[in-house]
């Protein structure tokens, strides 16, 4: 990657942002198609152009599937933490309302369950992440549809369970320490880690 690595961070920038930007992941699944075009291009020793990000629209309907698939246990996951959150939310409203010295315990409360919401969400992501790791290459390079490719994902993950995770949460850190550096370094590990996932990939799918 590293005599084309600005021009994989602009890919990987324009996959990410413009593709969580379009509701119901409509652009995402394309343009992470493409991007994992433009991975394989640089692990067979090909030079990569900018235009061919657009290639993964090729695979619209797959990737389409298989976004929507994913986000159905994030659905599951974050519709029940936000009632409980905003039930939370009413009920200390209400305490603090007939009592004011209660005010600051029940701020603190809150406190306490919007992190626990915050790390909910975090874990669900990670865990979802992990199974559908694979999701994306399987439609580009097997061509799958996105259920298959869904579904042959969680299994090969499954099988491959320890080192997958280690390499989720690895890229994870590598983001939150992105993070830290004004965002910026966020977007300068994308490729590196969207990089080890194709890796990773070819390892399990030769």
């Amino acid at each position: 990657m590293r005599p084309q690595y600005l021009l994989m961070v602009g890919i990987s920038a324009v996959a990410v942002l413009a593709g969580g930007m379009a509701p119901l992941g409509v652009l995402l699944g394309p343009l992470m198609c493409g991007l994992y075009l433009c991975m394989f291009a640089l692990m067979n020793g090909e030079r990569v152009e900018f235009g061919l990000i657009f290639k993964g629209f090729d695979h619209f309907v797959p990737s389409l599937i298989a976004t929507l698939i994913q986000m159905v246990p994030m659905f599951i996951v974050m519709i029940p933490a936000y009632l409980v959150f905003m039930v939370l939310f009413v009920m200390a409203g209400a305490a603090g309302a007939r009592d004011h010295e209660a005010a600051g315990p029940v701020l603190g409360v809150m406190m306490v369950a919007a992190i626990a919401l915050f790390l909910v969400i975090m874990l669900a992501s990670v865990v979802i992440g992990v199974f559908f790791a694979f999701t994306y290459p399987l439609i580009v390079d097997r061509r799958l549809s996105g259920w298959d490719a869904c579904r042959t994902s969680a299994r090969a993950v499954l099988a491959n369970l320890g080192g997958m995770l280690g390499l989720v949460l690895l890229n994870v850190a590598l983001g939150m320490a992105g993070l830290l550096l004004c965002y910026v370094g966020a977007l300068l590990v994308l490729p590196i880690g969207f990089g080890a996932l194709a890796v990773a990939y070819r390892r399990v799918f030769p």
